[in-house]
């Protein structure tokens, strides 16, 4: 007989810390920040899950910019989120992108990304500190914390690029001067803070460049000012971060606590006052090896996913058929030849 079906049960809520009384109120913190502490993606899509009325706070639609503290209960369609209020050290990683591999958690060609290969984490998100174009190879840096992927992309904070350039053809002394001062582009002037010629073969020269803008495909629009085509383009560093030697082309390696610190006092940020947790020599040993990070199946964020149906008490609607209750029929077990 087959086993009757079992209907899913939702999982008990996590209970909350209840306030005492002559206690100081608790501090509050702005609610699609903490969302967005939690992995459940950016703040600005947390903002855009907040005005689509599917965030609760104590049984209430939220509104932007509310603020909350340990003591509320926030739901997002319906099921309890745990929020930590309190920083914790972001995890960062260090990828030598290769080309044909696009910066994007989406895609409706379905190309191959880069979010494909990011190992998972548990209630966080990894951001993608700025982009690269499709045939960009080199530094791309992985974070877990937004303030510090503010940090390095944001224009006012002119953090500087650093790429190698292969171009076809070679640039005059006058030319080179040119993209120090400036040129005018499409979309306004732009021009390298320092570009130094490193050689090359035949009709090919490498130069190494560095500005502090990320606008698309800048670094290919200046040199072609001069009709040169880039034929090959890398980002060797990015601001404090240099492309290690050992990590190769589709190698991944994660920064050790102690980076990460010196990361986030670069950016001015606050450093968690508690301790890192110790670890473990084998823990050790892997954080500091390069590794080949394998191609998975990607899930989008809560705004991809619509809500989940629920009855007026709140509880799942099960869409699936339950299993039939008659046994299927076996087939009669054949005649065995018993040994004397």
């Amino acid at each position: 007989m087959a086993r009757p079906f079992k209907k899913p049960q939702d999982k008990p809520a996590p209970r909350r810390p209840t306030p005492v009384e002559g206690d100081t109120p608790e501090p509050t913190q702005r609610l699609h920040k903490l969302l967005a502490m939690a992995g459940m993606g950016s703040r600005r899509d947390m903002e855009t899950l907040i005005e689509s009325g599917r965030v609760l706070v104590n049984g209430e639609v939220a509104q932007l910019g509310v603020g909350v503290s340990k003591y509320d209960e926030v739901r997002v369609d319906n099921r309890v989120v745990r929020l930590s209020f309190t920083p914790e050290l972001p995890q960062v990683l260090i990828y030598h992108k290769p080309d044909d591999e696009i910066v994007s958690a989406s895609d409706p060609e379905g190309r191959a990304s880069v979010f494909d290969k990011l190992p998972k984490i548990k209630d966080a998100k990894w951001i993608a500190i700025g982009r690269l174009d499709m045939n960009t190879s080199g530094l791309l840096i992985f974070t877990t914390s937004g303030e510090l992927a503010n940090r390095f992309m944001h224009p006012r904070y002119e953090v500087e690029r650093e790429y190698a350039v292969r171009v076809f053809g070679e640039l005059t002394d006058e030319q080179m001067e040119m993209l120090t001062q400036g040129i005018e582009l499409e979309d306004g002037p732009a021009a390298f803070d320092v570009i130094t010629a490193q050689g090359g073969e035949g009709s090919n020269h490498w130069y190494q460049v560095i500005l502090r803008e990320g606008r698309n495909r800048e670094v290919r629009r200046l040199f072609e000012a001069f009709q040169m085509p880039v034929s090959r383009l890398m980002r060797v560093r990015f601001g404090p971060v240099t492309l290690p030697s050992r990590v190769k082309r589709g190698g991944m390696l994660k920064l050790e606590a102690k980076q990460v610190i010196g990361l986030m006092e670069w950016a001015g940020l606050e450093v968690p006052k508690a301790p890192p947790r110790q670890l473990n020599q084998r823990e050790r040993d892997k954080a500091t090896t390069v590794f080949t990070p394998k191609v998975r199946k990607r899930r989008g964020g809560v705004l991809e996913h619509p809500p989940q149906e629920r009855t007026a008490d709140g509880k799942p609607v099960n869409k699936r058929k339950p299993r039939t209750t008659t046994a299927p029929k076996r087939k009669p077990p054949k005649n065995r030849r018993i040994r004397s």
